[in-house]
């Protein structure tokens, strides 16, 4: 497969056009970013790193009955997808309060939710991807309700099943943001990517209270590196995978 002209250049990711007009490159980038951007580093190997947990996570899913846009990993830092038309959505699962969360509602960071808690983002950096409700993205036209009657069980499902994955590796799966879009054949798929950036993992592997980040939140909250975090993440995935028969390159 040759990758061709740049299609797109986001803020972990670029995206260039194939010799397949139904099949994208996407290149995983080293930079980390924070606060729309404001706080930027780059972190030597994240690309890679990124780049093998979206792979093993989009396949352990796919052993579970959940499909995505993956196709395959092509090298260290780039992966074929399926060309998407994606929804201009941020969704977001959370398990536990933190981050924004807390703050918009006054609560404490780490307080458990009696359940799952589904939210909307829409993707608009001038506006900060501000939270929109059902009626809201019916309302401007970003979905239907009919797209919402899918993917709000879909994420639901992602949800129940990466608890369930993070749980094996001694994860607790504090909340995470994904994104879905439809194939040419109109099914409903995840895309985009799950990984420490788009996630809060919290280490449970000694089994107290205290919280020990495996996450984007090592960068927020100037706490160190965050390669050490994704090294562990992807390594403990990485042994997971092995034991469900998954081959890991």
């Amino acid at each position: 497969m040759e990758k061709l002209e740049k299609l797109y250049e986001g803020k972990a990711k670029q995206l260039y056009a194939t010799d397949d007009p139904d099949i994208l490159w996407v290149e995983y980038k080293n930079t980390a970013t924070a606060g729309d951007g404001e706080k930027k580093e780059d972190f030597t190997g994240k690309g890679r790193l990124n780049n093998l947990i979206t792979t093993i996570i989009f396949d352990l899913l796919k052993a579970r009955g959940i499909n995505s846009h993956l196709v395959k990993r092509v090298n260290d830092t780039a992966q074929l997808v399926r060309k998407m038309d994606m929804f201009p959505l941020e969704i977001v699962l959370r398990n536990t309060a933190a981050g924004h969360f807390c703050s918009r509602l006054g609560v404490e960071e780490g307080l458990p939710l009696k359940e799952p808690v589904l939210e909307y983002f829409l993707k608009n950096d001038d506006l900060h991807d501000p939270f929109v409700n059902d009626d809201d993205l019916v309302a401007l036209g970003v979905c239907t309700r009919e797209d919402l009657a899918e993917i709000a069980p879909l994420a639901r499902k992602i949800n129940e099943a990466l608890i369930d994955i993070f749980a094996k590796i001694d994860v607790k799966l504090v909340d995470f943001k994904i994104e879905m879009g439809r194939a040419s054949d109109g099914t409903l798929l995840l895309a985009d990517e799950i990984t420490p950036d788009s996630c809060r993992l919290w280490d449970q592997r000694d089994h107290s209270d205290k919280v020990e980040h495996l996450d984007k939140d090592l960068f927020r909250r100037g706490l160190g590196s965050i390669i050490p975090a994704y090294e562990e993440i992807e390594g403990r995935l990485a042994e997971l995978a092995k034991s469900e028969g998954i081959e890991v390159a």
